[in-house]
């Protein structure tokens, strides 16, 4: 249409659904809640269409100003990652196995008329492909009891990297609501403490009943340096685009800005230089974002910063971990998408402390 106005932006997006010169015009009647009839120029734009390729941005329904860094981030997967992130997003679910095992949710979820099956990669992980019903499962007995929580196997994926072993203390430097935290405490079978801080009070108010319906006991929210001392692994699941989770919450593609993204950079660089002023062994850096100025950027600065850290790689510690071959996107770093993985998109570094 040559414009980007309201009434311009109706009209392409009734053409590019499909509707025809004739049914457009049927809508365009000045009837009580009717826009006016088309004119002689938006026929003329309609009955000759542009023929050049549209950008990429376009193509890809992503923000102009992130044309650049997402072909950094994606080279030439790029369109079909944006389409991958177009589509619908699955359920997926976490078992708590402090208190199920995934063979028992799977088998309550059968009962209840639900069709699940097992997340290709994470060893608790269910995904519930038609999703028509999804609203009922946080109403179901299973859910309201504690036995599975709501995650997307990425986030999984990136808790189990965080090795957590019984009787660790593990600080979680941006818990939020605390959905890793509550995957940590699984991990260490309630042995151990887990130290959950995060500057949302709102966010991180939603932890204790959470930590109470799944039976997470070790759970602690202390703000104090005496608590956060003397850490065996530092979490920071930092705040970030949220480009990972677009097909979740595509408005926020919309709502990103180049100077909140310029913030969250600086954000991500002071909570993993917090987290290296504790000096754990291992600090595991995540966020649910595509880009790489949040993700290698990130992590390559911190290592020039603090050289006393080193990748530890992923891979090698999945296996460790579960005993089984690592996902796709997985070497040095864990890096998933909707495309590569059946994801969200997600980032994981392992930083190991070297003396």
């Amino acid at each position: 249409m040559r414009s980007d106005n309201p009434r311009a932006l109706v009209i392409g997006s009734l053409a590019a659904e499909g509707s025809d010169l004739a049914q457009i015009e049927a809508l365009f009647d000045s009837s009580k809640y009717g826009p006016a009839p088309l004119n002689e120029s938006e026929r003329a734009m309609l009955a000759s269409p542009r023929e050049e390729t549209p950008p990429l941005w376009v193509q890809g329904e992503f923000p102009a100003f992130l044309e650049t860094e997402l072909v950094r981030s994606l080279g030439s997967n790029l369109l079909d990652e944006m389409r991958a992130m177009g589509g619908r997003a699955p359920v997926d679910l976490r078992v708590n196995t402090l208190k199920a095992t995934r063979g028992d949710v799977l088998a309550e979820l059968r009962a209840g008329g639900f069709v699940p099956e097992a997340t290709p990669h994470a060893p608790h992980g269910i995904r519930i492909k038609q999703n028509d019903r999804a609203s009922q499962l946080s109403r179901s007995r299973g859910f309201l009891e504690g036995r599975f929580e709501f995650q997307d196997e990425a986030a999984q994926i990136a808790s189990l990297l965080a090795a957590a072993k019984p009787g660790e203390r593990i600080l979680d430097l941006a818990a939020g609501a605390g959905g890793k935290a509550l995957a940590l405490a699984a991990e260490m079978g309630n042995r151990g403490v887990i130290i959950a801080r995060d500057a949302d009070a709102v966010r991180l108010a939603q932890l204790a009943a959470r930590a109470a319906r799944a039976g997470a006991i070790i759970i602690r929210e202390d703000l104090s340096a005496e608590a956060s001392a003397k850490a065996d692994a530092v979490l920071v699941d930092a705040p970030c685009s949220g480009s990972g989770a677009w097909r979740r919450q595509p408005e926020q593609k919309w709502r990103l800005t180049p100077e909140r993204l310029v913030e969250l950079q600086t954000i991500q660089d002071q909570l993993l230089d917090e987290a290296a002023r504790l000096a754990p062994p291992r600090i595991i850096y995540a966020t649910c974002s595509l880009l790489m100025c949040e993700n290698e950027d990130r992590v390559s600065g911190f290592l020039a910063r603090h050289p006393e850290y080193a990748i530890r790689p992923a891979a090698r510690i999945w296996r460790e971990v579960t005993d089984t071959p690592p996902p796709p996107g997985m070497g040095d770093v864990f890096r998933a998408t909707p495309l590569m993985t059946g994801t969200d998109g997600f980032f994981v570094a392992v930083l190991a402390r070297q003396w």
